[in-house]
């Protein structure tokens, strides 16, 4: 059974950075993409930062609320994914949920989120 588990969330002054982690178990092949994605109290779920392993490098994407603030990576050998996070607004309040994509079957996974919460 896949499971995700995320964490690193947690309270941080404007301007400052959390790093966020997220841990895949259960999986023999691998997940890939792997992304971050948050949710805003009221508002959708919205795709934060992906990252694709290739063939010889990485593929990342960002959305553009968090271009040049944030930076996901991956170590494929611990099946983990990171989201590194500076420069941090309040408008980045949400909860942080992980997903990955089961390379042979497509089917997404999610995990239970991790709150973080930016304020003075």
């Amino acid at each position: 059974q896949v499971q995700l588990v995320e964490s690193g969330g947690g309270l941080v002054q404007p301007g400052g950075s959390l790093r966020l982690s997220c841990a895949a178990s259960g999986t023999k092949i691998g997940l890939n993409p792997m992304g971050w994605h948050r949710q805003a109290p009221g508002k959708q779920r919205e795709l934060v930062a992906t990252i694709t392993r290739g063939a010889s490098r990485m593929y990342d994407g960002y959305a553009d609320s968090v271009k040049g603030r944030f930076t996901i990576s991956r170590d494929n050998a611990k099946n983990t994914v990171y989201l590194q996070m500076n420069s941090l607004k309040p408008e980045d309040t949400a909860v942080y949920f992980c997903s990955g994509t089961d390379e042979i079957t497509r089917k997404v996974y999610w995990g239970q989120g991790t709150q973080v919460t930016v304020s003075s």
